[in-house]
């Protein structure tokens, strides 16, 4: 197996009197611009870095501990107004410990679907990134990345806010999806607004994802189901049922056409979202557990999955120890890289480097499987990102076209 080239690791400082509890490090996130890269460091902390300063710093000095070193002072000179967007370093106490960060970014042509536009307080613009954090206590903090100032603080939910997700075409709407079973959709261009609550899991929900036109949002949780939502009337499109134990991770392809799910059943299933089929499985234990022993060993259960910007990979976070590189047309990994305690994961923006968070708060980056993708591939992606699976059906083409664009090849 190849083994992947490690780039660097931001390390959380460490104190005398640090309890273990606490420090997980459960969301790691790239603005999606590329141009901040923030992980929850633990206890209350969110550590915001802009990125390509942090890459330079890992060709610098090595991989090593950066987050600490001294000589990580990003120029904090540049404080004068004229200079606001130069990207800087901010660390931000949010009161409580974070599950879950989110960035956003709005597109100011996209209006808030709310009447009274004149009321708010802010005018969100083009040059407007926004971080969300999601608490233990319930709330979802609103921070300008720039500044570091609080803007919004969103309280609905009566339990921890386990995961965020703004909608991708900059009208930030917000999901988050809580312990208190319930998905919440907020309008931030309405002042953090709530929308509309999704109601249909029975028990916590662990994960949240948008589709890339932002019509569709994938929701997993304590139980086997998948939810599939449409999020423009805010009704579930349909469940998808395959998983034998708790899925935990959800994940859409870039060009939409494909959906990953990470379960505690040592699987990552591939699924066509349009027709709930599934259409790769990659196995994290041989032979695959039954049914009745979903989980098999505990070492096996499958913490985190993502899609990489190629559309070719797919990365997996297991318990035993290993962060694994899929490609959608083989069942076996083409790269794998040591990690203990992992608990997320995130592909960069440009798609190069995999960062994993862990439970002692600290983030491992590796580089990811460079391939060019074939013209076929490109073609197909720019075909399925307009193209639900049921319009590729009826197309006049051949039936070995079709299975292509269909991801059945």
């Amino acid at each position: 197996l190849v083994r992947s080239r490690t780039i660097g690791e931001l390390l959380a400082p460490a104190a005398p009197f640090d309890k273990k509890c606490g420090r997980e490090n459960w969301t790691v996130a790239f603005a999606p611009d590329g141009s901040y890269f923030a992980w929850s460091q633990g206890h209350r902390t969110v550590k915001l870095v802009p990125w390509s300063q942090c890459l330079k710093n890992f060709l610098l000095h090595g991989t090593k501990n950066i987050a600490n070193s001294s000589g990580l002072r990003l120029s904090r000179q540049n404080s004068d107004g004229g200079q606001k967007n130069k990207p800087r370093e901010h660390i931000i106490d949010c009161g409580d410990i974070v599950w879950s960060l989110a960035f956003g970014s709005s597109v100011p042509e996209k209006q808030s679907r709310c009447v009274n536009i004149e009321w708010h307080r802010f005018r969100f613009g083009q040059d407007q990134l926004l971080l969300a954090t999601g608490l233990n206590n319930g709330r979802i903090k609103i921070w300008d990345v720039y500044t570091g100032k609080l803007l919004l603080n969103l309280v609905d939910h009566t339990e921890v806010v386990r995961d965020l997700t703004f909608a991708p075409d900059g009208s930030l709407i917000l999901v988050s999806a809580s312990r208190d079973k319930t998905l919440r959709v907020w309008d931030l261009k309405d002042d953090g607004n709530m929308m509309k609550v999704l109601r249909g899991h029975q028990n916590w929900v662990y994960s949240c994802a948008f589709s890339p036109d932002s019509s569709m949002l994938c929701s997993v949780g304590a139980s086997k189901a998948v939810f599939l939502w449409n999020m423009d009337k805010y009704t579930m499109i349909r469940k998808l049922e395959g998983h034998h134990h708790d899925v935990v991770a959800c994940d859409f392809s870039p060009d939409g056409a494909l959906l990953a799910t990470a379960s505690y059943d040592t699987r990552v299933y591939i699924w066509d979202p349009h027709t709930g089929h599934i259409v790769m499985e990659f196995g994290h234990l041989f032979p695959p557990p039954t049914p009745i022993f979903a989980g098999g060993a505990n070492d096996r259960w499958v913490r985190s999955v993502s899609f990489s910007h190629d559309g070719l990979h797919v990365a997996s976070l297991a318990d035993d120890k290993m962060v694994r590189f899929w490609r959608i047309d083989e069942d076996y990994p083409v790269q794998v890289a040591p990690l203990s305690n992992g608990l997320c994961c995130a592909f960069s923006t440009d798609g190069s480097v995999l960062a994993a968070g862990t439970h002692d708060g600290s983030v491992y980056f590796w580089a990811t499987p460079r391939q060019v993708p074939s013209l076929q591939h490109l073609c197909r992606m720019s075909i399925r990102r307009v193209m639900p699976t049921q319009e590729v059906q009826e197309l006049p083409i051949p039936s070995k076209v079709l299975e292509f664009l269909s991801y059945r090849l």
